[in-house]
This record gives C-alpha cells, sequence and structure tokens, in this order.
C-alpha cells in the first residue's frame, strides 16, 4: 500500500512540472546572462518555473550593475507572476525593488519567442519585454519603454544561456 501511495505522489508530482505554458514554454529552467542599455553594463540571471501545482509560473530575475562612470554599483530585483485568465489567455504581473507594478499581455511571436507588452492607455508610460530563442539554449532578450504619448525605444538589450544541471551519479 505504501509503494503505491509513494507512486502516487511522484507520479502527481510529474503532472505538475508538464503545464504547457504555450510560447514561454521554452524560457522553463535557469538562465545566466549579460546585458546592456540605459543603466548600464549589467550581469545576472532569471529563472521561470511552475508553482501552485502548476497554476502559475513565476519568473524570478537580478541584475547587477558595477559601479561605473562615478556612479555607484546597484542592483536589481524582480518578480513576475505568470497566470491564466478567465478566458485561458496568459496575462502577467511584474514587480520589482524600484516600485514598478506592472500588467503585461503575453504573446508569441512567429520567430519563435513571446513578446510581453504592459496594459494601460497611450497616455501613461508603456513598457515592452521581448525574449527570442536564438537556439535550444540561448535567448535574446530586449526591454523597452515608451514614455507617454511616444514610441517604444530600447532601454536593455541581453543574452542569456541556459544553465545545465548536472545530475549526481
Amino acid at each position: 500500500m505504501r509503494l503505491f501511495l509513494c507512486l502516487g505522489l511522484l507520479l502527481s508530482s510529474t503532472v505538475v512540472c508538464a503545464q504547457d505554458w504555450g510560447p514561454l514554454q521554452f524560457l522553463v529552467g535557469r538562465w545566466t546572462g549579460e546585458g546592456t542599455g540605459v543603466p548600464g553594463e549589467a550581469s545576472g540571471g532569471f529563472s521561470f518555473a511552475p508553482h501552485l501545482q502548476g497554476k502559475i509560473l513565476v519568473r524570478k530575475n537580478f541584475a547587477d550593475y558595477p559601479p561605473a562612470a562615478g556612479k555607484p554599483g546597484f542592483r536589481h530585483d524582480d518578480l513576475m507572476v505568470v497566470y491564466r485568465d478567465e478566458s485561458q489567455r496568459l496575462r502577467a504581473m511584474y514587480f520589482d525593488n524600484e516600485g514598478h507594478v506592472i500588467s503585461y499581455t503575453v504573446k508569441p511571436i512567429e520567430s519563435g519567442g513571446v513578446v510581453l507588452e504592459s496594459e494601460g492607455p497611450q497616455n501613461v508610460t508603456r513598457y515592452r519585454m521581448t525574449y527570442r530563442a536564438s537556439s535550444a539554449d540561448r535567448v535574446r532578450i530586449g526591454f523597452e519603454i515608451a514614455p507617454p504619448g511616444k514610441d517604444f525605444a530600447g532601454y536593455i538589450e541581453a543574452t542569456a544561456r541556459r544553465e545545465r544541471t548536472v545530475v549526481p551519479r
């Protein structure tokens, strides 16, 4: 009986990980990368992992900016929760250590990737994140900002590589 119970628990946890995150599926895992842009050059990493029995996908991200041009170094941390709304459309809520809280729509792009665009009228600052797979283990990332009434302009460009998990023998 214990064997069946343990087997049942093992199988149910496998099903949890099998949630299909559509255009975001290729991002599930841990990533390390580098980037450059308006805030400066940085190194960091992020992960996308299912939580709450596969009902949400959580991205945890950090970027370390070293001191440059007389400015002190700093660290950026953010967390994003991806979920399916009542119509099963992908949405995301973003939070960071600078106090930003941003609601995003999530849409696939034809070239193999995904774009997250903030929701809201043209008279507020808008944000757009784009992830493009350049191979199975590499991704290009763009982050753009559009001030009220203006077009999007690049803010950060980055590349990341998937971290390999070493399984002990």
